[in-house]
């Protein structure tokens, strides 16, 4: 990644109306590759295929159990928080599935405090799927 975003990194939820539709490839497979986000994704048995009604990506299993919670069959919401700065300038982000290209302007996104569990999405899906959380909703 060739910058790190804005200085300022803050904590972000998702909305309550974005639920998605969550399915987990529990089946023996070795996985699949597939190219998404300006590069080479792959996914491995466990793992879930998500779609959001807007957009269709898989996330890892170990990253999908710490951050969705089960609100129907086969529905699913985001319930962890985020952190998340605007980038500076063009780049790709490592990701656990692959490579993410992102845009100046796009939101680079972490799932956890050490930055292991990251992503990119543009300004507009950003601002439409989370919003700020206040400093005092935020406990450690």
């Amino acid at each position: 990644m060739s910058n790190e975003g804005s200085k300022q990194v803050r904590y972000y939820k998702r909305r309550m109306n974005t639920t998605v539709t969550a399915v987990q490839i529990d089946l023996d497979t070795e996985g699949l590759t597939y190219t998404k986000w300006g590069g080479q994704q792959r996914c491995h048995r466990g793992d879930w295929l998500i779609n959001s009604d807007t957009d269709c990506y898989t996330v890892s299993d170990k990253s999908f159990q710490r951050t969705y919670r089960q609100q129907s069959p086969g529905r699913y919401i985001k319930h962890s928080l985020v952190r998340a700065t605007k980038a500076l300038d063009s780049g790709k982000l490592t990701t656990q599935e692959g490579e993410t290209a992102y845009s100046v302007g796009d939101y680079l996104i972490n799932n956890s405090d050490d930055v292991s569990d990251s992503y990119a999405i543009s300004e507009h899906t950003f601002h439409d799927l989370y919003e700020l959380v206040d400093d005092h909703d935020i406990t450690s």
